[in-house]
């Protein structure tokens, strides 16, 4: 989603009144409406930055992600709340109704998860918000990701993007198979919740193979982008700027390839090169 602003356009020493395409960035308040022993209950789980659309996507992708939810079949319903509000008359709240909480960490839910759309997780306030609930490594063994796609994925993330061509202003992520077919893309302002974005639509429409394909993402690659996709098991990740240190230990610790900086004819390796074909 965009918007024409006004914009004085530089170029050496001419200046250009021009229309300029701008991404939209709108807050979510995401909820989570559970039944607790007899009575319901609602408590905001998020408010996060972002772009506009796939909003269903981007509150499943945040419950099965942080690990809030283990399955989305546990979802029974999601409605848009509120009023339209803003300058573009938006429904700026998001409710998931769970009906069986048997498997649901309420623990979580009382947590204050505030975010923003450049950094997911520098608004929560405890350590105890990112750790990891995950026990077991990935498969050393799968996927193979032959060198000639990894050089590629800027490309195909770019030839995907419906936005940044417009606005050059959005982040996006995309699955990818070991073939170079891109399987599904998603775009937003916060990088966190295009992962979001992406993952709960994949898992949603049943999508995602482990032994044979990748995540690859528009910017760089920090610790809550790797941490989303491990809870996913996916096993190459790649990323068209650098990672952090987090990020690259986070992936030598549970097994993941990471690839960053990613050029038409070069990339780094940071963890577990095996998976990449020379």
């Amino acid at each position: 989603m965009d918007i024409k602003y006004n914009v004085s356009k530089v170029k050496n020493s001419k200046v250009e009144e021009v229309k300029d395409s701008i991404s939209v960035e709108e807050p979510l308040e995401m909820r989570l409406k559970f039944k607790n022993n007899d009575s319901w209950e609602i408590q905001n789980i998020s408010i996060t930055m972002r772009t506009p659309g796939n909003d269903e996507d981007l509150i499943r992708g945040f419950l099965f992600n942080e690990r809030i939810v283990e399955n989305l079949n546990n979802i029974t319903s999601i409605e848009k709340k509120g009023d339209d509000v803003g300058d573009y008359n938006l429904k700026n709240i998001i409710e998931a109704s769970i009906d069986d909480t048997k498997n649901l960490e309420i623990g979580k839910l009382k947590r204050n998860f505030i975010t923003n759309s450049s950094c997911g997780v520098c608004g929560k306030t405890s350590l105890d918000a990112i750790e990891i609930i995950k026990n077991e490594k990935l498969d050393l063994n799968f996927p193979k990701l032959k060198r000639e796609i990894i050089v590629k994925s800027p490309e195909l993330l770019r030839n995907m993007q419906s936005e940044f061509s417009k606005t050059g202003g959005i982040h996006a992520s995309a699955l990818i198979d070991i073939n170079g077919k891109v399987i599904a893309i998603k775009e937003d302002v916060g990088r966190h919740n295009a992962l979001d974005k992406l993952l709960g639509f994949s898992h949603y429409k049943k999508l995602i193979d482990n032994h044979s394909q990748f995540i690859a993402c528009s910017g760089r690659l920090n610790f809550e982008l790797v941490q989303k996709a491990l809870m996913s098991n996916i096993a190459i990740m790649v990323g068209v700027g650098a990672p952090t240190s987090l990020a690259i230990d986070l992936a030598k610790r549970f097994d993941m390839t990471l690839v960053g900086f990613v050029k038409s004819d070069s990339f780094n390796v940071y963890s577990n090169e095996n998976r990449v074909i020379i």
